[in-house]
């Protein structure tokens, strides 16, 4: 199970992606003061929950301001009896070109305790982290959480069905590309109503966890917002759902029915 959770959440951080290539929209679709709160299920059982949030900084990146994006994920239930996670990450990032400037990461799973740290020089095209150097084919790399906040934000009004993107991310040590399809439109029933939503499919790697032709879908809302409502994978046994519990702070109406 442990290996369901962290590479789900990791996922989910970053399943927003489209591509670096499209243009931002004028501005940002989030606002500081925005609160999401999700549940991942295992079945029908609630295995952990993740709380999503944008706050002001007081850090200032080349005397630029910044918004730092928190994520706080734990386990629940009888999952956290038999294994305990307590993650908490950070980003910083740009308030106008929405890129991150500092990433942290405190991860606490059991007994395994690990808390890594990335500086990212997007003009010099690498990440300076606790773990090395890198060095990043494009000057638009994210982390996993600015990753979610950027995607959000990025202009989408011309994509077509079976269109694809990628977006470059870091993650540990070393940097991906995750591509993403977009599937269409379709109406998703949540906790907090039926709304209305574009279907994407970001890529996965088979192996222990996920089946050989898994796919994993995400649902985000049709509106201002471009907030995640729900996702989805098939594994090896069984499916594993993210979804929205709660949504306080957003700068626009949720698209409902």
């Amino acid at each position: 199970m442990r290996r369901i959770l962290l590479s789900i959440s990791a996922i989910f951080l970053t399943l927003a992606g489209f591509s670096q290539q499209l243009p931002l929209k004028k501005d940002a679709v989030f606002q500081e003061g925005e609160v999401l709160q999700y549940r991942l299920r295992y079945g029908f059982i609630t295995a952990a929950e993740a709380t999503i949030k944008v706050t002001n900084s007081d850090l200032k990146f080349d005397n630029r301001p910044t918004y730092r994006l928190s994520v706080d994920a734990q386990t629940s239930g009888t999952f956290d009896v038999f294994y305990k996670i307590r993650d908490r990450y950070d980003s910083y990032i740009d308030k106008t070109d929405l890129l991150p400037y500092f990433y942290q990461e405190n991860i606490r799973e059991s007994s395994y305790k690990r808390q890594d740290k990335a500086r990212f020089n997007q003009d010099g095209k690498k990440v300076v982290s606790n773990r090395g150097t890198f060095t990043t084919p494009t000057t638009q790399t994210f982390d996993l959480v600015s990753a979610y906040y950027f995607a959000r934000s990025l202009d989408v009004s011309k994509m077509k069905v079976g269109d694809t993107f990628k977006l470059n991310y870091f993650l540990q040590d070393e940097i991906s590309a995750l591509q993403v399809e977009y599937v269409g439109k379709e109406t998703i029933k949540s906790k907090l109503g039926n709304i209305r939503c574009l279907k994407f499919s970001p890529s996965i790697k088979p192996g222990r966890i996920f089946k050989k032709d898994s796919r994993l879908y995400l649902w985000v809302t049709d509106d201002g917002n471009r907030v995640p409502v729900k996702a989805q994978v098939e594994i090896l046994v069984g499916a594993v759902t993210m979804e929205l519990k709660s949504a306080a702070g957003l700068k626009y109406a949720l698209a409902k029915e």
